[in-house]
């Protein structure tokens, strides 16, 4: 693990994957996610400190292991930030994203269709994919968002009930540890969201 990140970020990971395991077992065949389909790998979204700095050490790792896959993840990167850069709502040198949840919408709705930077074009799987955001790590099981519904994947859970769907809830991380681990690691500045792209172009 980086040395920037707090000790128990693994820990997390651990929490939420084991949910992730345990929801797709549960879910047996309405679960359709496999390597090379990418839906959930189109289209921004907002990713907290403690996502960028995995992703970071995971391009470090990537770049030790594989230098030219790196570069090219770097290069999509850099090829994404270009194309966003007139309507990023935020400060261009870091990545980071205003505070203007009416701007930030505005720019997840124009960069809709953006191809993820980590994202292999060729082999339609994640370069990074231990070091995937917490969003990644949940996409596809039916998880609750803040409006109290259950989110699922639009290709998942064909032909089964609300009640069958419930019954597949993903809960990642029942205590709240990832905000914990973000209060420590970031303090009182919690506006420190950005996207994926930024964080890979380096």
């Amino acid at each position: 693990m980086g040395c920037g990140r707090p000790a128990r970020d693994s820990e997390l990971v651990q929490i939420v994957d084991a949910a992730l395991d345990e929801a797709a077992r549960r879910a047996g065949d309405w679960l359709v996610c496999r390597p090379g389909c990418t839906q959930c790998c189109v289209g921004a979204f907002t990713i907290n400190a403690l996502d960028a700095a995995r992703l970071r050490d995971g391009l470090g790792e990537l770049k030790r292991i594989d230098p030219g896959r790196a570069h090219r993840v770097q290069s999509r990167a850099q090829a994404y930030v270009r194309r966003v850069a007139p309507q990023f709502p935020g400060d261009l040198n870091s990545g980071i994203l205003s505070e203007n949840k009416g701007a930030q919408e505005s720019f997840l709705e124009v960069a809709d269709e953006e191809v993820c930077p980590a994202l292999d074009p060729q082999s339609g799987t994640c370069d990074l994919y231990q070091f995937r955001p917490m969003t990644c790590r949940v996409f596809g099981p039916p998880v609750r968002n803040h409006g109290g519904g259950l989110g699922v994947c639009e290709l998942c859970f064909h032909g089964a009930s609300a009640a069958q769907i419930a019954a597949c809830e993903m809960r990642p991380d029942p205590d709240n540890l990832e905000d914990s681990l973000l209060a420590e690691f970031v303090g009182s500045d919690r506006n420190q969201s950005t996207i994926v792209a930024f964080v890979l172009a380096g």
